[in-house]
């Protein structure tokens, strides 16, 4: 099933809700190898698009990437749900659980960002490379940079290429946007969080993300960190039938 709203979502199988939140490389397109996967053990999986990414345009009034996922749960009727989410979409995971503790009974972190966390040195270097050549109007650069950098070793050239079509249509449809549109900052506490935590990384990632899933691990409760000694920042499309089974194994062991 397909709905519209402010962002753009899509629904299957029954149980238990999962909800999966996309890397800020990618669109929820990333989650295609999830899907089956999780309808097969029983859930029911519900996916979208943040704005200016996949199919959801750019906003054109200051929002709130948590308050848009509050809203599509309230639309389809998920009262309580277990959060699944990589990278960028991970600190929107926080906040929703952070914000909204009874609402969410399992969280997954998959190479997560944090908010306040001050870049090292070559996540630093990434972000003003990736600055200067999509200053320059280079965006298959920009593109290029994104793969070499957020792939590990295990992802094939079929993986690549989707990876790519899903960040250069996300930096396509975000130079397009208005620049002047802010996204609303709620403080949130992650001490506010109940549910059972996953925190996974990557050993081929750059090194910010081990350090914080690491951090959030001795400051959740319940939190559990798994590294993959063979994958970079997106495990869950590098090798999915590896990560699934990881993925389904920790949902089950919960009330998720």
């Amino acid at each position: 099933m397909v709905g519209a709203m402010t962002l753009a979502y899509d629904v299957a199988g029954s149980g238990p809700t999962v909800v999966l939140l996309h890397s800020t490389v990618c669109d929820r397109r990333m989650w295609d190898p999830q899907v089956q996967p999780l309808v097969d053990a029983g859930f029911r999986m519900v996916r979208a698009d943040f704005r200016g990414f996949g199919e959801t345009p750019m906003p054109d009034r200051p929002y709130s990437d948590a308050q848009d996922v509050v809203d599509l749960l309230d639309r389809v009727g998920a009262e309580r749900v277990a959060v699944v989410a990589a990278s960028g979409g991970g600190r929107v995971g926080q906040e929703v659980a952070a914000r909204w503790p009874a609402r969410v009974t399992a969280l997954v972190l998959v190479s997560t960002a944090a908010g306040g966390h001050e870049p090292g040195a070559e996540l630093r270097a990434f972000g003003e490379r990736e600055d200067a050549l999509l200053a320059a109007g280079d965006v298959e650069a920009a593109t290029e940079l994104n793969l070499s950098t957020w792939l590990g070793p295990h992802a094939d050239e079929a993986t690549r290429a989707r990876v790519g079509r899903m960040q250069r249509h996300a930096f396509e449809v975000q130079l397009a946007g208005d620049v002047d549109v802010e996204p609303i900052r709620t403080e949130f506490d992650v001490a506010d969080i109940t549910a059972p935590a996953l925190l996974v990384s990557g050993a081929h990632d750059l090194p910010d993300f081990g350090r914080i899933a690491a951090d959030l691990a001795g400051r959740l409760p319940r939190a559990r960190h798994v590294t993959l000694d063979w994958a970079g920042h997106l495990p869950s499309v590098e090798r999915p039938e590896v990560f699934n089974a990881l993925l389904v194994e920790f949902l089950r062991r919960g009330d998720a």
